[in-house]
Formats: C-alpha cells, structure tokens, sequence
C-alpha cells in the first residue's frame, strides 16, 4: 500500500475562521493527502476540531514587523525538520518560509494567494513597508511553478507581471455540505424578530462598515448583526455606541466555522461594500458574496469589477452608487420593502448557488496537486 504523501499547509492567521484553507485541506484529504495546518495562537483563539491535524505557534510578536520576521523564523525551523512532502504557503507572509526551506529540502512547494497582498489597505499608505513586500514578491513568485488565487483579474496581474501561470480557485462554498442546519445561533430573540443585515468576515478598514453603521440611523425595524472581528472592531463598536446605535447594531465577534452558516441565513441582507481602496479590494471577490448566494440571501454590493459580474451575472441584488450612509440606507430601505423584487433575487439565488459550487473548483486544485 503506496503511503500517503504529506502536505504542510501554512497561514498567519489562529486557523479558527479561515474557510478557505479550510476547505482545501479537507479537499485534499479527499485527493488522498495527510495534511497539517500550521497558524498561531492569539489573544482570544477559540479551540479548533478538526479531521486533519493542526499545530498553532506562540509567538511573542503579534502584529507588525516583529510578528512577520518571529513568524517566518519559527515556521522555517518547523518547515526544515517536519516530515512532509509538499509545502503549501499561503499569502506573501507565509511565503519567504516555505520558499526558502523548500530550497533547502528539495520539495514541492505550492503558493495560494488569497489576495492582492501588495495593494491591501495597510500596505497602500506606507510606501516603505509595502516596498519591502514587493521585492520578497518580485525576487520569488517569478520561481515558483504551482501557484494560484481567487479570481481572474488578480491571476491576470500577477501572470503579466511575472511571466507564470496563475490558476483559479474561487472561495466558494461546498455544495454537498450545506444542509439545513439545526445549530442554534446565539441571537437574542429582538435581533431574530426583525430583518437582519449582515456583515461577515475581518472586520477590517474598507469593508463600509462603519457607512453601514451610520446609515442604521435611517433604517427602523432592522437589526444590523456583525459577525467577525479585525483591526476596528473595537473602532466601530465605540462609534455605535457614540451614535446611540446599541439597539440596531450586534456583534456576534469571531463564531467557529461550523456555526457560520446558521448564521448566514437567518438575514435579509448581505453586505458587500468594499471601498476602491486600492488594487486589492478593487480586484475583491469576497467569501462572504458566496456565503451569502449559499444561504439565499439578496445582497448590496459594491460597483468593484469581480463582486459585480457576480451580483449582474445572477441578479442576485442591487448596488450602492456611493458610500454616504444615507444613500447606503435608501438601498437597505428600498430591498426591506421590495417584496416581488426580493422574490426574484432568491429565486436567482437558488440557480447560481447551483452553479457555483467549490467541488468544481476542487478540479483545479486536483490538476495542481
């Protein structure tokens, strides 16, 4: 009997909510693969379950150039002793690791960019840091032969750029796995009893958030539920509480993987404003638009080129034209009481949520591996 060749799967982030590695890893369970996913362990972390094995480092850095460079450190160490076949780095900042002890070692190295690293919002207004950045991309993607991303137009970037051959693999929900699922969520009775917006996911800047916080001010009768935590989760918790705003606005924080869903699709609406701030958020095509279409729920989108040939594609929902929060509240009103047209949108949902399945996506990552 042939051993199952190993795979090392690598990420900043505490394992908890990362859906898309998650789902990876469990497809390439599936492809025949022992897999270990490494993170690290944060203030707050929530125990993780899992059917693969997983190992989080502590870390006396966690946020800036120091995190970087004890992350990168402690996870080479672990790279250059670990039984594994194939490294599977994820994101830039994982990557100068599993290149360099993939050199080292002789193995297989895979790289999946969850985004445009180099253009995000934290990188954009600090031309020093993101320069750094650019050089560890520009000195090792052009090396590397398995490598693939989210969507197309970031594929198409870094193709043109490097001269390689980017895939695609969209974050896209498992069909088999969505079910109607019996996961009580821990939404007081008053949330539950209204129509619910929701946002899901980092709770980050350039998300419109906090646009959707203000613009609560014009919506009655509706309860705006965040799910997730990031950089201004504590920001926009003290704006809805400077606006008086405690009654229309709920933070669930960081909720396990399995729960998520329960909690999808109990809204009415889905938040997908992401700001043109930056190539990276420009180019997004966010998980949480397909969490929504899964969970057959209309949405309100940005104009941003990926996220709108998704919502066109499928008239699935309506867009907002600017980022004011009154305008931003004209459109929750208008889809709050627009029955027939809520109709159709979930009718529409039903059919792209057929279509857009990740075991299709699963075929590329089979060719990959």
């Amino acid at each position: 009997m042939n051993k199952k060749q190993k795979i090392i799967i690598s990420v900043t982030n505490d394992l908890v909510a990362d859906n898309r590695v998650h789902k990876v890893a469990s497809s390439l369970i599936k492809l025949g693969f022992e897999i270990v996913l490494v993170g690290r362990v944060i203030k707050g972390s929530l125990p993780i379950n899992r059917d693969y094995k997983t190992k989080r480092f502590k870390l006396l850095f966690n946020k800036g150039a120091m995190f970087y460079a004890c992350y990168n450190i402690r996870l080479f160490l672990f790279l250059l002793f670990a039984k594994a076949d194939i490294f599977l780095s994820n994101d830039l900042d994982t990557l100068p690791a599993n290149f360099t002890a993939s050199k080292i070692r002789k193995k297989k190295l895979v790289y999946d960019s969850h985004e445009y690293f180099t253009e995000v919002p934290e990188l954009v207004n600090r031309p020093n840091i993101k320069r750094i950045w650019e050089n560890i991309e520009k000195r090792i993607l052009p090396k590397l032969k398995n490598t693939y991303t989210v969507c197309n137009s970031i594929s198409e970037i870094y193709n043109k750029k490097y001269n390689i051959n980017m895939k695609v693999v969209r974050n896209i929900p498992k069909c088999s796995e969505i079910t109607e699922e019996k996961i009580k969520t821990n939404l007081p009775k008053d949330i539950i009893d209204k129509k619910i917006i929701i946002y899901q996911g980092a709770v980050n800047v350039g998300r419109g958030i906090e646009q959707v916080i203000k613009a609560m001010q014009y919506v009655e009768n509706a309860k705006f539920v965040i799910v997730g935590n990031g950089d201004i989760f504590d920001d926009i918790k003290k704006l809805t509480s400077d606006l008086k705003l405690n009654d229309k606005v709920y933070f669930t924080g960081k909720i396990p993987l399995n729960e998520l869903f329960a909690y999808t699709q109990k809204a009415d609406i889905g938040i997908s404003i992401e700001e043109n701030i930056g190539l990276n958020y420009y180019y997004a095509l966010p998980n949480k638009l397909f969490d929504y279409i899964r969970a057959n729920v209309p949405i309100i989108a940005s104009h941003l080129p990926e996220i709108e040939n998704i919502v066109t594609t499928y008239n699935i929902g309506c867009f907002i034209e600017n980022h004011k929060p009154e305008h931003i509240a004209e459109k929750i009103n208008l889809m709050l009481n627009s029955p027939e047209k809520v109709q159709l949108w979930k009718n529409n949902l039903k059919k792209a949520s057929a279509e857009l399945c990740w075991e299709n996506e699963e075929k590329v990552l089979e060719e990959i591996f």
